[in-house]
């Protein structure tokens, strides 16, 4: 090898402003202008995925054979539920999470469906309440002991009667208590609010009716203002589910859509699905243009259908295949090129569906931040894979667990119905923290709430003087903050929620009497947080008023 500078090399080293080295006829760039590493910093990119050992999976389910596009399975911190095989109609199995090994023969079964169960979603405001639909055209609700099950459980806490035809997806709003949504193969979405007495409700809320075919998948951003709905029609509609308007429609030919989930606050969309030449495919899409996706690539040519899931908190996204033991996942950034793979997790059992644990149950002295429920009919197995990240250390890890949604809900359902938006309550999955409240907001189409016993004690010309004006507002105030106090003192005084007496209840002698103890310990907890968040809301609407009535008296 040596220096040439003849004619050949003095035209590129002129152009390239300094020497080049040439070897029999071969040009050799110098070091730092021929390699130029691109390493893009990222605190997951070794994350792998575990599987649990046998003695910690699910042996011995009977898992359904049902061929729908489901995952079959919910899991919550408390319980696993799945649906199984019965005769004579629809049931799913409901087993405690910390229940593993073989599971009995004989084990109770939820079974007050007339039709085979098509979907299972737990609440995310009670761990002890699960909806279900099934191919007998009707929604349940059922409430799920806190003692472990000894008996198959056939009335549901409420009935959900308005399709016509088989009900197979339901989703809960993710931010307002006891609002549900249910579509079925009429073509419909309902939007049912659960906060009636009624044990059998005939009439939803609102009804959807923006799609020609079945619904295929549901999915909500962050604070349940929008609805993105993957229809068979192949489209992607973005709905404003309140007014029931479709607000944007994907219908790009080449890319036949399955599913479709919204990546949290990124204002984009991510949607699995098959190309013209029936490749798995996957795409990206802007929230306000539909008509284009930001990215499109082919993963294979496998027919099984295509779950995502995301994870706000580390914009981690993974993508498991029905029918394949393989879990990809991702890496979601703001900017090109937005999709970034990390690794693939390798199985050779294959999935039929798969629950995903929230947040709130991980296990963040192992550094696991994420965990899936992995159906396997052909050995009658749930396996859990946790993801984990990598850590020497075995104290709590700050930066691999940011802020996360907890288990109180944001708003009421009558607040969201009413136009309130508000994004989940947040928590902290370091032990002993508490919950970190997000301001409301209104829908900006929305107009400002009408004062009410206020407007109809102004003054002359519809004012009110400035002194009266706040001695109201403390009065309201001092009257919203007692109200939870007294609750809460008449409930010290007789007994706390669900008959559970701290001073007249004997020490626990067995494991089932420790574990029932927990549970009403738990609801104890949940009900006294409700109300601290009720407080918070009703202070919240006050200070709302009385802004909206400053600026009644300011415009004269």
């Amino acid at each position: 090898m040596s220096l040439c500078c003849g004619e050949g090399s003095g035209g590129l080293q002129a152009l390239l402003g300094q020497p080049v080295l040439m070897s029999r006829g071969v040009v050799f760039l110098p070091l730092q202008m021929s390699w130029h590493p691109q390493y893009r910093s990222s605190k997951f990119r070794h994350v792998y995925g575990k599987a649990a050992s046998k003695d910690k999976c699910y042996d011995c389910v009977p898992i359904t054979r049902n061929v729908h596009d489901n995952h079959f399975c919910a899991v919550n911190p408390h319980f696993i539920a799945v649906v199984t095989e019965c005769v004579g109609g629809g049931a799913f199995i409901v087993i405690p999470i910390q229940q593993t090994g073989k599971l009995d023969p004989h084990h109770p079964k939820i079974c007050g469906h007339k039709g085979n169960v098509l979907d299972v979603k737990w609440n995310p405001f009670n761990d002890f309440v699960i909806a279900s639909c099934s191919e007998d055209a009707s929604v349940k609700i059922w409430d799920i002991p806190k003692h472990l099950l000894t008996r198959n459980i056939t009335n549901p806490k409420k009935e959900l009667l308005g399709h016509v035809r088989k009900v197979d997806l339901i989703e809960w709003h993710p931010t307002a208590n006891n609002i549900l949504f249910s579509s079925g193969y009429d073509y419909k979405i309902m939007i049912w609010n659960l906060d009636t007495r009624e044990a059998v409700i005939s009439n939803p809320v609102k009804v959807l009716d923006a799609h020609k075919d079945v619904v295929l998948s549901m999915s909500f951003n962050t604070d349940g203002s929008l609805l993105a709905t993957a229809c068979r029609d192949r489209k992607i509609r973005l709905i404003d589910p309140r007014a029931g308007t479709v607000l944007q429609e994907a219908s790009y030919k080449s890319h036949r859509v399955n599913k479709v989930l919204f990546l949290g606050n990124m204002k984009k969309l991510f949607s699995t699905g098959t190309s013209r030449w029936n490749n798995r495919q996957i795409a990206l899409w802007d929230q306000n243009d539909l008509s284009v996706p930001l990215l499109e690539e082919d993963l294979d040519g496998s027919s099984g259908l295509l779950f995502p899931f995301y994870d706000s908190d580390t914009r981690m996204l993974y993508v498991a295949g029905r029918g394949d033991g393989n879990i990809r996942y991702y890496e979601i950034s703001p900017e090109k090129p937005y999709l970034n793979y990390l690794m693939e997790y390798h199985s050779h059992l294959p999935q039929k569906g798969i629950g995903m644990m929230p947040k709130r149950g991980l296990e963040v002295s192992a550094c696991e931040i994420f965990r899936f429920y992995k159906l396997i009919p052909t050995k009658s197995l749930i396996e859990p894979i946790s993801m984990i990240v990598p850590r020497r250390s075995e104290s709590y890890q700050e930066d691999i667990y940011p802020l996360t949604t907890g288990a109180q809900p944001a708003l009421t359902a009558q607040e969201w119905l009413n136009g309130f938006n508000k994004g989940p309550l947040l928590v902290s999955l370091r032990p002993g923290s508490g919950a970190v409240n997000s301001l409301p907001q209104f829908l900006e189409a929305e107009p400002l709430r009408k004062t009410t016993d206020l407007s109809q004690h102004r003054g002359q010309g519809g004012r009110l003087p400035l002194a009266d004006m706040q001695k109201r507002s403390e009065m309201e105030d001092s009257r919203k903050q007692l109200q939870p106090e007294k609750k809460l003192r008449k409930n010290e005084q007789t007994h706390l929620s669900n008959g559970f007496d701290l001073s007249e209840c004997p020490p626990p002698k067995t494991e089932n009497e420790l574990l029932q103890m927990f549970y009403r310990q738990q609801e104890e907890i949940r009900r006294l947080r409700e109300l601290v968040n009720q407080r918070d809301i009703q202070i919240k609407q006050l200070e709302l008023e009385l802004k909206n009535l400053y600026m009644d008296i300011g415009s004269y």
